[in-house]
């Protein structure tokens, strides 16, 4: 059998996968716990995405003599 990540969740009982998935009886199962993010953390990677965002939008009209070395490979040169 090959390795498979499945997602699951507990439901204070038992855990539970989110999709159906065929398991034999006594399969070796490994479970990872993923914390919950804390409210600063998810701030900070909000705030992230936002200025990653707003440094290398789509909207960049950079002139071509501001390159200072020139890709030959290039379409646009």
């Amino acid at each position: 059998m090959n390795f498979v990540s499945l997602s699951a969740h507990f439901d204070g009982k038992s855990i539970q996968l989110d999709e159906p998935y065929k398991l034999e009886p006594n399969t070796k199962l490994i479970v990872t716990i993923i914390p919950e993010q804390a409210e600063e953390q998810a701030s900070w990677l909000k705030r992230s995405r936002t200025q990653l965002n707003c440094a290398y939008s789509n909207d960049d009209d950079y002139p071509l003599d501001a390159i200072k070395v020139p890709n030959p490979d290039y379409a646009g040169s």
